[in-house]
């Protein structure tokens, strides 16, 4: 029997003309590559004068002999245009304003033409694989027809292709090959803006796999970690490795030494075999892992709390195939990164390799804490310019009351404000990339090595709420489509979600600077303080009174910070536990104010530049003075908080 199918909008490239939106088959279902095909439509499909192009809405027939335009033609005349994405990096002027201030000119041209030409292949060839991985989510097939336990993780070829193209492209290999030196970290970071949004959250493995390189780097020697840092840097897609690690179980998430239960028997040969149970295990898919766990002794006995736990290396295949000692119990339902297999793993005699000194497992992944919560920053930024980008063109592309809108002022502000947000978060994290890659190539000051240390954790809180922040945003700009899956674009808001989460909550981090404040003495804050105020002051003689201005406020910003830990010396751990969000907010942003800032005076620097660093402090840079001005650390106002929370809840006996 026929069937009538209808033909997705995204066909139809002069829909205006389409007299009919129906066609007969004799299929019994729609043609999967077909429907593929209809919402994977690039730049390609598109005039480059598109905005060129005279933007009318089409006139409705008058009275008379005239037709109506809903008859015959069911669906009318006028279907909207889809939000176009061209080249990101040629479109994305701010990233390129700020690899010319962080890279040498010598390394500069041939990045700029690597990144050129990686921004057209995300758009031809990437962004659809993205879309596939979306539409075709990892699943697992526990048995086989004969009832043998297999736990099969079928990932559809889009995610193995991303793979080999995340080898290729080097996107874990840059940083570590160092072949421009101190710019690499910027160049790897600049690579990722461009893909993460179409990485189809491969991104995710790619973070955890740069973390176990990085590890693997600073703690060399063994052939095993060697032979395992090959793998994870090569660019051989046939040879290159991705990790996982295998933190989270039950008990806790941040919390590892708390919540970890999973044991390590000791064997013959030197190998341990794990038994436990992980949690949350992203990149289930990954061909190897870092684990903690707690060495049982000769006498059935383990240490309890931090100096119990110790990092293990795994390999999750055997040299057969099968998988090691591992059962996959389940696939996380979550509420984004579905493209990503997160499983709950069994490890029941898992073999292992111990990796670092007995009980010395935490430690050992600072490391790599560092480079995943990079990496976060790097998807967070990479999504604010992404929903950017979409909303930018969608203006040109939308008719509202009459006009574009693009020529209403109001819609033009919230991008700007959008914009900001993006080019601060940006602005941050390649201040960060270029004191990391100063690190690697061992041209760090104490003062950068210092500032590294605050800032990372001050970068990942930060930028995992701006993400949320810009992506609701940025879907609300686009009106009700912005709200439609189909589009694409709410999976963008989903996705961005887990950055606030992953490798420490929001208010996990704030609770580590403090530690960490603390812990170097107060040294981290001192050079912070006083690197902010000597760079900000050269710039108070400036000619130009908006420059000027902007350094004033930095200042006042760094006065106010200085005088709020001064009298917080006199607080006790209460108090500081209460500001110690506040004082994250505090850190990030006026040092982001800073960075802008000392964009804006650079001798490229254009007038937008100015007006960036200008109406970015004119926010409060300092929310932990105001805030403990209005006395929102004192016992009364912490009392009150339980107090208005707990109002009309009774707790179960």
């Amino acid at each position: 029997m026929y069937r009538r199918i209808r033909i997705p909008r995204s066909w139809l490239v002069n829909s205006s003309r389409c007299k009919s939106t129906t066609v007969s088959s004799f299929s019994s279902k729609p043609n999967d590559k077909l429907e593929t095909a209809s919402r994977t439509s690039s730049a390609a499909a598109v005039s480059t004068n598109h905005r060129a192009q005279q933007h009318t809405a089409p006139e409705l027939q008058g009275q008379g002999s005239q037709a109506p335009p809903f008859k015959r033609a069911q669906r009318g005349t006028f279907f909207q245009e889809r939000p176009r994405l061209g080249n990101v990096y040629l479109e994305d002027a701010a990233l390129q304003s700020y690899l010319n201030r962080y890279i040498s000119s010598e390394a500069l041209s041939p990045i700029e033409d690597d990144l050129e030409r990686f921004g057209e292949r995300v758009v031809e060839e990437i962004e659809a694989l993205s879309i596939e991985c979306e539409e075709n989510q990892p699943y697992v097939k526990h048995f086989d027809a004969w009832g043998n336990r297999v736990d099969d993780l079928i990932t559809c070829e889009a995610w193995k292709k991303q793979k080999a193209i995340a080898a290729q492209e080097g996107i874990v290999a840059i940083p570590y090959e160092r072949k421009y030196g101190s710019c690499s970290r910027v160049y790897q970071a600049a690579k990722m803006i461009l893909y993460g949004p179409s990485s189809g959250l491969y991104s995710c493995p790619l973070a955890m796999t740069d973390g176990a390189a990085k590890m693997f780097e600073n703690d060399g020697g063994s052939q095993l970690k060697q032979n395992a840092f090959g793998h994870l840097t090569s660019r051989n897609p046939e040879t290159f490795w991705t990790s996982g690690q295998w933190m989270t179980e039950r008990r806790g998430g941040s919390d590892v030494a708390g919540g970890t239960e999973t044991l390590a028997y000791p064997q013959n040969d030197g190998s341990f075999h794990l038994h436990g149970y992980k949690w949350f295990s992203s990149a289930s898919d990954s061909d190897m892992t870092v684990a903690l766990a707690r060495i049982v002794d000769d006498d059935g006995q383990y240490k309890e709390g931090t100096r119990g736990l110790s990092l293990f290396y795994l390999e999750t295949r055997t040299p057969e195939g099968k998988l090691n000692g591992i059962e996959i119990q389940q696939l996380k339902n979550k509420l984004g990164t579905r493209q990503l297999p997160t499983a709950e793993l069994l490890l029941d005699g898992t073999k292992a390799h111990l990796v670092s000194e007995p009980g010395y497992g935490v430690a050992s992944i600072s490391p790599m804490l560092t480079i995943t919560r990079f990496h976060n920053a790097t998807m967070a930024v990479a999504a604010m310019r992404r929903m950017v980008h979409y909303a930018r063109d969608y203006s040109f592309q939308r008719r509202a009351f009459g006009k574009l809108i693009v020529d209403w002022p109001l819609h033009v502000q919230t991008l700007s404000r959008m914009e900001l947000e993006t080019r601060g978060a940006m602005a941050l994290l390649l201040e960060c990339a270029h004191l990391l890659g100063k690190d690697e190539a061992k041209e760090a000051s104490e003062d950068d090595l210092n500032l590294l240390r605050l800032l990372i954790p001050v970068l990942k809180l930060y930028t995992g709420k701006q993400a949320v922040s810009v992506a609701s945003e940025g879907l609300e700009s686009i009106g009700g489509q912005g709200y439609i899956e189909d589009t694409g674009f709410p999976g963008i808001l989903r996705d961005a979600q887990v950055l606030s989460i992953w490798e420490g909550t929001t208010n996990i981090l704030s609770l580590d600077i403090l530690r960490s404040i603390i812990k170097s003495k107060g040294q981290t804050m001192e050079t912070f303080l006083r690197q902010v105020q000597t760079r900000s002051a050269t710039f108070l003689t400036a000619s130009n009174q908006d420059i000027q201005g902007t350094a004033k406020l930095i200042g006042q910003s760094c006065d106010s910070l200085k005088s709020f830990l001064v009298e917080s010396a006199n607080q006790d751990a209460g108090f500081m536990e209460l500001a110690a969000r506040d004082l994250a907010y505090s850190i990030g942003r006026t040092y982001i104010g800073l960075v802008l800032l000392e964009h804006a005076t650079w001798e490229r620097a254009g007038e937008e530049d100015i007006a960036v660093a200008k109406r970015w402090c004119q926010m409060d840079l300092c929310p932990v003075s105001s805030q403990n001005a209005a006395g929102t650390y004192s016992i009364e106002a912490s009392s009150m908080d339980y107090r208005t929370v707990m109002a009309g809840y009774k707790q179960e006996e």
